[in-house]
């Protein structure tokens, strides 16, 4: 499976492709971190972002992107920031039928390090470290994108699973439910004569 990794963000956005293959194996294909000057008018800042990213799309064919969700920050207008680029990106995926998967920053944190609250540093060592990478990615917003690519590389099969026994379930109780009209109907109709 081909992932878009994606740390959103308008200074910088993190971009990045692993393959999947079978088990834990993932395979780094492209990182970049695209940029974008703070005194730029915002729609033009979600502009580049956008067009950055849906050349990432068309080049490299991804079947899912994966985006750092939004979880929680003390600074409103940052949060407000990373939410539209992300935004921008989901957009451009969703225009041209790639799916789409969010998770929040401590699922990623956990699927790489083991730790739902490992610091910058240890994600970029372990990421470092499931790709076989010679040198550490830099910025952090490059490791960070590698790291959602991974998550999603690894939590997909299980949410797959769930989804499905969700749906299986669902079915399930829909025809235990028709059932039981079929069974209460039946004995109305049987007192009633």
């Amino acid at each position: 499976m081909r992932v878009m990794g994606v740390d959103p963000g308008l200074t910088r956005c993190g971009l990045s492709l692993v393959e999947g293959g079978t088990g834990r194996s993932v395979v780094a294909l492209d990182v970049d971190v695209v940029r974008t000057p703070a005194d730029l008018e915002l729609a033009e800042r979600l502009l580049r972002i956008a067009d950055a990213a849906e050349y990432w799309m068309d080049t490299h064919k991804p079947a899912v992107v994966a985006i750092e969700r939004v979880f929680a920050q003390h600074n409103v207008r940052t949060a407000m920031g990373t939410a539209q680029a992300g935004g921008v990106v989901a957009l451009a995926a969703a225009r041209r039928g790639i799916g789409v998967s969010f998770h929040t920053p401590s699922q990623v944190k956990a699927a790489v390090t083991g730790n739902g609250s490992a610091d910058k540093a240890q994600v970029t060592t372990m990421v470092t470290r499931i790709l076989g990478l010679q040198t550490k990615p830099t910025p952090a917003d490059a490791a960070d994108a590698l790291a959602l690519a991974i998550c999603h590389c690894w939590r997909a099969p299980m949410l797959e699973r769930m989804a499905y026994a969700e749906a299986a379930a669902a079915e399930q109780r829909k025809r235990y439910e028709a059932r039981l009209r079929q069974v209460r109907k039946a004995r109305k109709e049987a007192g009633t004569r």
